[in-house]
C-alpha cells in the first residue's frame, strides 16, 4: 500500500504503568480530578483504580490534594498550576468570564462530571406524548446529559442553556433576560463561526419555543428568525 508507515510501539502490559499514564492524562485534561470526573471518563475500575496513583503523586509533589470544589470531599487532586489558577478566579476583583459554548462532553464542562447537573426551576424533564398503545401515553425526556453532539452554554461558569444534538430542543436554567441574552449571543456566534451549521429551535423547556417568552426574545435579539416551525438561525 502507498504511503509512509511506521511500527507502533507494543501495547504496555504493566498495569502500574498503564494506570500511571491514565492518572497523568486525567490531571492534564481536567486540572482538578474528582470522583465524578473519573466516572464521566468511564475509567476501567473507576476512581478506586486511579486513587492510589493520585495519592502517590501527592506524596512526591506532582499533585496537590484538597477541598478545591465544595461538597465533593477531600479526595480531589489537582496540578499546582491548576490549583493556583482556580484560586485566582475566587478573587472578588476578577472580571466576569462571559459566555462560552462547549460540547456537553468537553472536560471543561464540569456539569455531569465533577458537578451534578443543576436543578432546573421548572423541573428537569419534558413530557412527551407517545401516542396510543404505549401504556401511560406520556414519558419524561430531554434531560441534560453528557451526550455526543449536545452543547452547553455557560455564563460566568453557570449553566444557562443545554442544546440537544441537532439544536431542536433547548433547556434553560434562568429567566434573567440579561444572562439569557449573553448565552443566546454566544450560541449565535458559534453558528456564525461554522461550528454548528443551521439550527431550528422548536422546543424549549418542554413547550414550543415561541411560548418561552424570555428565551425566545433573547434568541431573536441574537439573530434567530421566527418561523412556523420555530426559531431558525443560519450561518
Amino acid at each position: 500500500m502507498a504511503g509512509r508507515w511506521s511500527l507502533l510501539p507494543p501495547r504496555e502490559t504493566n498495569p502500574t504503568k498503564r494506570t500511571t499514564a491514565r492518572a497523568e492524562a486525567l490531571l492534564e485534561r481536567h486540572g482538578v480530578v474528582t470522583r465524578g470526573a473519573v466516572m464521566a471518563e468511564q475509567v476501567s475500575g473507576g476512581f478506586s483504580a486511579v486513587y492510589p496513583v493520585l495519592r502517590a503523586f501527592e506524596e512526591n509533589g506532582r499533585a496537590r490534594r484538597g477541598y478545591f470544589v465544595e461538597t465533593l470531599g477531600a479526595a480531589q487532586f489537582g496540578t499546582p498550576g491548576s490549583v493556583d489558577r482556580l484560586r485566582s478566579f475566587a478573587s472578588p476583583d476578577r472580571p466576569p468570564a462571559g459566555a462560552v459554548v462547549l460540547a456537553a462532553t468537553d472536560p471543561a464542562n464540569v456539569y455531569g462530571a465533577a458537578l451534578p447537573w443543576p436543578e432546573r426551576p421548572g423541573g428537569d424533564g419534558e413530557a412527551v406524548d407517545l401516542g396510543e398503545g404505549t401504556g401511560s401515553g406520556r414519558r419524561t425526556g430531554h434531560r441534560a446529559g453528557r451526550k455526543a453532539g449536545a452543547l452547553v452554554v455557560l455564563v460566568d461558569g453557570d449553566l444557562v442553556l443545554y442544546v440537544e444534538r441537532g439544536g431542536k430542543t433547548l433547556l434553560s436554567w434562568t429567566e434573567d433576560e440579561q444572562v439569557l441574552k449573553e448565552a443566546a449571543t454566544a450560541l449565535s456566534g458559534a453558528v456564525a463561526a461554522g461550528a454548528l451549521g443551521r439550527i431550528v429551535v422548536q422546543k424549549a423547556d418542554g413547550a414550543s419555543v415561541h411560548e418561552s417568552t424570555p428565551l425566545s426574545s433573547a434568541l431573536q435579539a441574537a439573530g434567530f428568525a421566527a418561523t412556523p416551525r420555530g426559531l431558525r438561525l443560519r450561518r
